[in-house]
């Protein structure tokens, strides 16, 4: 019997044995996978610096590719698109125009009611659509023709009050909000796509002749008075209510910048000097390039991957529609190799697009005790259930990784505008306030985003010149300064005067 007792005891101890290394084994796997997982973290946190070294040389780089860009066409990424817009609206402006905005995967028809001097905007609505991904695609008739309809059903909802008097059109400020060149206030040709769009036969097209013919087929009766850019619009739409705006920014799917320039520094404009003197100026600052950029391995497979690589670089890394996108890939190379979603990679992850910016935004703001909305979002949109306390952290520092990089670069190229404006070092007798106009769904709903960029912009200005620098969102801007700028623009100006 002793035998066997001591027997069964040797047996027993073994087992234990057996299953504490086991369970030593697995923790030193877990803590193994874990440390990789920290280091992938780290590597990217590092090669996504921007410190203010850095981002001051990036506002460099964009002072000196708008000097290029303005000397002639074709002499730099920024395009400097002249727009002929050269009288910004004065607040006299009055009757009811009409604005479509095409800003990116959305769309806008807006109708608004001037009220002239001292009455202001008296009524506005707005009916919104979306693009459907077919037509992102697809030919430009078809793409217009969609547009044109949901025109014609808003045009059709209008209240009698609102209607023109017999002889009169109704006029529409349209914002493209894509690389055009124009050759007056209401024509132009498109330049390129962006934004995830490829029309496959509508390159160097006319844009308002495009949309014209859409509007006839669809039975819309109506004169384009304006074709704008979202930020030309958003930059007009600041300017109606505060005379400071000088720059206007849009950060949303896609980004980009304009401001006004003196005519006398646009070495490429040949056209007679108008009476104002300034000229407002669409960069196209998404296709900004410099070697200060912190672009990582991630940026470069969605740039190479995307439908037009090598192209819209800045935009890649500072928009609304990559951020998110950014943030899966840092994910998928956490699951392939350190196996924190276990030991599957899950096939959501592999989806190019699947993990939007506003998913990103709602999991970085989760300020829960156990990130339940981290959580959720991993579920819902990735199928990865019962994540970790500490996955879910994870999660949350790349998202802040992500957008920090996004918003101080964004700010950066803020700084550049504001160096060749002259307007970033402190002037004798004060500084010259210079409001800036934002418009765009990642500015308006990313609140760490937004703070973010705002606040990086005033610690590289310094204490004395941040007091001058004032942001404005300007909610729907690019809609209402088209509406404003068809106003301005409008063919019976001297009926109203």
């Amino acid at each position: 019997m002793k035998k066997v007792t001591v027997g069964a005891a040797v047996v027993g101890a073994a087992a234990v044995c057996a299953v504490a290394a086991l369970i030593v084994n697995h923790r030193m796997r877990k803590s193994s996978k874990w440390g990789r997982a920290m280091a992938i973290l780290r590597e990217f946190e590092e090669k996504c610096k921007t410190q203010d070294a850095k981002l001051k040389q990036v506002a460099d780089a964009m002072t000196v590719e708008m000097h290029a860009g303005l000397a002639s066409e074709g002499g730099s990424k920024l395009k400097m698109l002249i727009t002929y817009v050269d009288n910004l609206p004065t607040g006299d402006e009055a009757g009811v125009f009409y604005a479509l905005d095409l800003g990116g995967t959305n769309f806008r028809v807006l109708r608004v009611q001037l009220g002239g001097k001292d009455g202001g905007i008296i009524h506005q609505e707005f009916a919104e659509a979306s693009i459907p991904p077919s037509l992102m695609v697809g030919t430009s008739d078809a793409l217009f023709d969609y547009i044109a309809a949901e025109l014609a059903k808003f045009v059709a909802a209008e209240e009698e009050k609102f209607h023109q008097p017999p002889g009169k059109q109704r006029e529409l400020g349209f914002t493209f909000s894509f690389p055009v060149m124009q050759t007056s206030i209401n024509s132009g040709t498109i330049m390129r796509w962006t934004k995830g769009f490829s029309i496959d036969d509508a390159v160097c097209q006319d844009v308002v002749g495009e949309l014209t013919k859409a509007m006839k087929r669809k039975g819309v009766d109506m004169r384009v008075s304006a074709l704008v850019n979202d930020t030309v619009g958003t930059l007009a739409g600041g300017k109606y209510t505060q005379k400071d705006v000088a720059v206007a920014v849009i950060l949303g799917t896609g980004t980009n910048a304009a401001y006004v320039e003196r005519v006398q520094a646009i070495p490429k404009w040949h056209g007679p000097v108008p009476k104002s003197g300034e000229m407002v100026i669409n960069m196209e600052w998404g296709n900004f390039r410099s070697s200060h950029l912190p672009l990582t391995e991630y940026d470069h497979a969605l740039d190479n991957e995307s439908l037009n690589p090598g192209e819209q670089i800045f935009e890649k890394m500072t928009s609304g529609m990559y951020l998110g996108e950014i943030l899966r890939r840092v994910l998928l190379k956490v699951a392939e190799e350190a196996g924190v979603f276990g030991d599957e990679v899950p096939p959501k992850l592999k989806d190019s697009f699947v993990l939007r910016t506003p998913d990103m935004s709602a999991m970085h703001h989760d300020t829960s005790s156990d990130l339940k909305v981290v959580g959720e979002k991993l579920k819902d949109i990735l199928e990865i259930s019962n994540t970790s306390l500490k996955t879910r952290k994870l999660v949350v520092e790349l998202c802040n990784i992500v957008a920090t990089r996004g918003a101080r670069l964004a700010a950066a190229g803020v700084l550049g505008i504001l160096k060749k404006m002259g307007r970033d070092t402190p002037k004798q007798g004060g500084s010259e306030r210079t409001v800036i106009a934002m418009d765009g769904g990642l500015y308006e709903h990313y609140t760490e985003y937004r703070m973010c960029l705002e606040n990086s912009l005033k610690d590289l200005l310094g204490e004395e010149l941040a007091t001058s620098i004032v942001f404005v969102h300007s909610n729907d801007g690019s809609g209402i300064g088209a509406a404003l700028l068809a106003a301005s623009h409008s063919m019976y100006l001297e009926d109203q005067a």
